[in-house]
């Protein structure tokens, strides 16, 4: 195991490589001039390339890519175009928010979505198993952005229970903290609740159909100790794979979200920097997305092991 995970971690290393070198070299050839856009209209020709010399952004590309990596193998990402930050500074005040908005969906995607799929997989065929079926597909149908105006115009608008966007930190009180969590929570988890909900109904079906399932109802048991302690526990593996790289994507990838709620967090940022040409912070926040997603399929892979011991690296 030891060995596997020395693998995985110089696996790692090499990813977050290779992801530095394409990412360096994608946002250099976007279009648009971070020395222009800072400048502003106004400015001159002269202007602008003053900036560009004091940016750095006037070097060969090579040189470029060389500085920028020794600062990252110290752990420094730069410093930002457009907000006159240490990307590491930026990362840190808006990780917060983001880590915040993804544990919140998980957590109740999969204390709704798991039961769901057991359930639907136990009355397979019935009636119960269609409509959680149907409304699966239809919630993995609907975009996030759709979902959340509507829960805004009926929770926030229409009824006024809830903030309509904004974000308040567990510092500042814990009813302002989960209040302003609730709706883009709500619009982010319906997916995943479909997403999770499928694929434990597909495996608890097929462990169900098993050897040790007939043995287990031969020995009298019955419902709830079959589908718990048999039943799911054997259907772990792809559920907890899921799981981990719904969290994963959750991290990396609630850009839209975090927009229609005007949540200040690293989707948010990545969209500023993405607007200003902001290249250190853009490359920042997309390492830092590699590497939780690298980090979680590890983990993952460790977690198989204490769900199904006969799987051995």
């Amino acid at each position: 195991m030891l060995i596997y995970a020395a693998r995985r971690v110089a696996a790692t290393i090499i990813v977050l490589a290779i992801v530095a070198v394409v990412v360096f070299a994608l946002v250099r050839m976007a279009p648009g001039d971070p020395a222009a856009i800072i400048a502003g209209p106004a400015a001159t020709t002269r202007d602008v390339a003053a900036i560009r010399a004091e940016l750095g952004l006037d070097r060969p590309l090579v040189v470029q890519f060389a500085t920028w990596l020794a600062h990252v193998a110290r752990g420094d990402l730069g410093q930002s175009f457009f907000f006159h930050q240490p990307v590491t500074a930026l990362i840190a005040a808006r990780v917060g928010p983001t880590l915040a908005l993804a544990l919140a969906t998980m957590v109740l995607s999969v204390l709704v979505a798991v039961p769901l799929g057991a359930i639907a997989a136990w009355k397979h065929g019935g009636v119960v198993d269609r409509i959680v079926m149907g409304v699966a597909v239809a919630g993995f149908s609907v975009p996030v952005f759709v979902t959340g105006y509507a829960l805004v115009w009926w929770l926030a608008v229409d009824l006024a229970w809830l903030p309509v966007q904004g974000y308040q930190p567990l510092a500042e009180g814990v009813a302002g903290f989960v209040s302003h969590l609730v709706l883009p929570t709500l619009a982010l988890s319906v997916v995943h609740v479909a997403l999770i909900a499928r694929i434990t109904r597909a495996s608890t079906l097929d462990a169900l159909s098993e050897d040790f399932i007939r043995t287990a109802r031969a020995k009298g048991l019955r419902g709830p100790a079959i589908l718990v302690r048999h039943a799911l526990r054997n259907a772990a593996v792809p559920v907890v794979t899921v799981i981990g790289l719904g969290f994963a994507l959750l991290v990396g990838g609630v850009v839209v979200t975090e927009s229609v709620f005007a949540i200040p967090g690293l989707g948010r940022l990545t969209v500023d920097a993405v607007l200003a040409r902001d290249y250190p912070t853009v490359q920042g926040v997309i390492l830092l997305f590699a590497l939780v997603y690298v980090l979680l399929n590890l983990a993952i892979d460790v977690a198989y092991l204490w769900l199904d011991p006969r799987i051995r690296y």
